[in-house]
C-alpha cells in the first residue's frame, strides 16, 4: 500500500501541474515561474505534535499509518505542559519540522512568525484535495492571518457549549426541562429551597460555578442574552469588547441575581474546575454550563458513591425573550490551530503537495479510526448493536490516546457508544453548529491586543467578580471599561476596527 499511496501523490502532482501546462518534457516538472525543477521523491513527514499524555504512543498504530498513507512519519513530540516554550524556541531558532502543530492560536510568537511568512500559504492548494477542500468557510474564516492560511486548520465541533441538569432531580420536583433563561431561574430557585433529592436537608443549590466564570461559563451564558463572541462588530463597522455590549451588561444583571439568591454555590470565585465536579458528584447542585460532554465525566465520577444513578439532561436550545436562538463558539469558530508548513523546511510546491497529501490522506476513515479507537480486536472491537467498546482502557490510554490531539478533524465519524449519554452529546454538539457565534476578530490583526489582551482584559475580569460579589454596582464596571480604553484598549479597537475595514 505504501508504494501505490507514494505513486498516487506523485501522480496528482504531475495532473495537477500538466493541468495548468506546467509539465516538462524529460519527467521533469515546472514551478508556477516556469522554471524547470524536479518532481518529488519525498518520502518522509516530520512532525512537530503536541502530547497531551505522559508519553509518547507505543504500540503499532504508528505503523499503520505509515502503511495507510505512504510515508514514513517521524514524530518529534512537544509536552503540552511546555508547549509554549518549545514551540517559541523551534520559531526564533527556524529548527522546525515539515509539519508544525500550532495549537496555541493566540500566542503572540505563533501569530507573529504567522504573519512573517515563514510559512506556506495553503489556501491556492486546499481545492485539489477531497478532504481539504470540504474544510467549511467558517473556520477557514477563523483560521486566516492578514486574509491568509499559513496551514490547514485543525476542524473541531465549533460549539460543544450548553446547560446540563439534574434530570432526576427535575423529576423529582414534577419540573419541565428549561428552555428559556426564565425558565432556568425557576429551576435554579427550586432546585436550591426545594429539596431536590429528597434527603430532608437544605444542602443543594442550583448553579454550579467555578472561578473560570468570566472566560467559560458566564461567557457562554452572556450569548443566550445577545452578547457575541468575546468581541462584536456594530453597525458602524466598529469592532469592540464584547464586555461593552448591553447584552453583556444585562447577562451580568441576571447572573448576579441568581447569586444573591442564594441560588448558586457562594464560593464560585475561587472554586475550580476539579472541586466543581466533586461538588456536582457528591450531589450539591443540579446546573451546569459547559461542554455537553461533561454530564458523561458527572456520571462515571458518581460511581460507588451515594450519587451513583444521577441522571442529566442536556439542553443546547435555551433562548432570552425575543433574541434568537444561538450558541458561542467554545473552540475558536470550531479552529484548533494550525499544521503549518514551514517554507525552509518544505522548500518546493511539489514537496508541499505531497504534505499536502499526507494530511488530507490522515482525515479519511480509516487513519481518523486508527488516530481515535485504534486497531479493532486491539484497542476496541464493535457489538451487535455497532457500538464501539474498548477492549483495554489502559492499552488504548498507551497506544491510541497520544494521537488523538493530532487528528486534522474531529469531524470525520461519530463512532456509536455503548452509553446513550454520549450518543446524545454528540448528536447535540452536531446540532449546535447552525446556530453557533464565532469571534470576528480572529482573523483580525492588532499589535496592542498580541502584547496587551492578557494585562487589559484582566480589570474587565476583576470587575466582573467584584459585581458578581456585590463589591461594585455596573458604574464601577463600566469605569472599568473606561480604564481599559485609557490604558490601551481604544488603540486596540482602532486596530480591529482599521484590520477589518480592510479584510472584511
Amino acid at each position: 500500500m505504501k508504494n501505490k499511496k507514494i505513486m498516487g501523490a506523485l501522480l496528482l502532482s504531475a495532473l495537477v501541474l500538466g493541468a495548468c501546462g506546467n509539465g516538462g518534457t524529460d519527467g521533469s516538472a515546472t514551478d508556477k515561474g516556469g522554471n524547470e525543477v524536479a518532481a518529488s521523491t519525498k518520502d518522509t513527514i516530520s512532525w512537530m505534535a503536541m502530547l497531551h499524555t505522559a508519553a509518547p504512543p507505543s504500540g503499532d498504530v504508528e505503523n499503520k499509518l505509515e502503511e495507510y498513507t505512504g510515508m514514513n512519519i517521524d514524530f518529534s513530540w512537544v509536552p503540552d505542559a511546555s508547549k509554549s516554550e518549545r514551540i517559541n524556541a523551534a520559531l526564533a531558532s527556524n529548527s522546525l519540522t515539515d509539519i508544525v502543530t500550532l495549537a496555541d492560536i493566540k500566542n503572540t510568537t505563533v501569530r507573529s512568525s504567522l504573519a512573517s511568512g515563514m510559512f506556506w500559504d495553503v489556501e491556492p492548494y486546499l481545492q485539489e484535495y477531497p478532504n481539504l477542500s470540504n474544510i467549511s468557510e467558517e473556520r477557514l474564516q477563523s483560521s486566516r492571518i492578514n486574509g491568509k492560511i499559513y496551514g490547514v486548520p485543525f476542524q473541531k465541533p465549533i460549539a460543544r457549549y450548553g446547560v446540563v441538569v439534574r434530570k432526576d432531580w427535575l423529576e423529582n420536583l414534577g419540573l419541565e426541562v428549561p428552555h428559556t433563561v426564565e425558565d432556568l431561574a425557576k429551576v435554579a430557585q427550586a432546585f436550591t429551597e426545594n429539596d431536590p433529592d429528597g434527603n430532608g436537608k437544605d444542602d443543594t443549590v442550583g448553579f454550579v460555578e467555578r472561578n473560570e466564570s468570566f472566560n467559560v461559563g458566564f461567557r457562554s451564558l452572556s450569548g443566550y442574552f445577545g452578547a457575541d463572541n468575546w468581541f462584536t462588530v456594530t453597525e458602524d463597522e466598529q469592532v469592540l469588547p464584547s464586555f461593552m455590549q448591553e447584552e453583556y451588561k444585562e447577562a451580568m444583571e441576571w447572573f448576579r441575581d441568581i447569586y444573591q439568591n442564594g441560588w448558586m454555590n457562594s464560593d464560585f470565585a475561587v472554586m475550580a474546575k476539579n472541586d466543581q465536579k466533586d461538588y456536582i458528584i457528591q450531589g450539591k447542585g443540579g446546573i451546569v454550563i459547559t461542554g455537553l460532554q461533561e454530564a458523561r465525566n458527572y456520571v462515571d465520577g458518581a460511581k460507588g458513591t451515594p450519587q451513583e444513578g444521577m441522571e442529566w439532561e442536556l439542553i443546547n436550545d435555551i433562548t432570552y425573550g425575543d433574541v434568537e436562538r444561538r450558541i458561542l463558539s467554545d473552540t475558536n469558530g470550531g479552529m484548533g490551530g494550525w499544521l503549518a508548513i514551514p517554507k525552509d523546511k518544505v522548500k518546493t510546491e511539489e514537496d508541499l503537495r505531497v504534505v499536502l497529501q499526507f494530511i488530507n490522506d490522515l482525515m479519511d476513515e480509516e487513519p481518523y479510526t486508527l488516530m481515535t479507537q485504534g486497531i479493532e480486536d486491539v484497542h476496541y472491537e464493535i457489538n451487535a448493536d455497532g457500538a464501539y467498546e474498548k477492549i483495554d482502557d489502559t492499552k488504548w490510554q498507551q497506544e491510541v490516546q497520544p494521537f488523538s490531539s493530532s487528528r486534522p478533524s474531529e469531524l470525520v465519524k461519530t463512532f456509536k457508544s455503548t452509553d446513550p449519554l454520549v450518543n446524545l452529546a454528540n448528536e447535540k454538539i452536531a446540532d449546535n453548529e447552525a446556530y453557533a457565534i464565532v469571534d470576528p476578530s480572529q482573523p483580525l490583526t492588532s499589535e496592542t491586543y498580541n502584547t496587551q489582551w492578557s494585562t487589559l482584559v484582566e480589570g474587565i475580569s476583576d470587575a466582573y467578580y467584584k459585581y458578581m460579589m456585590g463589591e461594585i454596582e455596573m458604574d464601577g464596571f463600566d469605569q472599568a471599561v473606561e480604564t481599559f480604553k485609557k490604558n490601551g484598549g481604544q488603540t486596540l479597537i482602532d486596530e480591529f476596527t482599521a484590520s477589518y475595514k480592510e479584510t472584511k
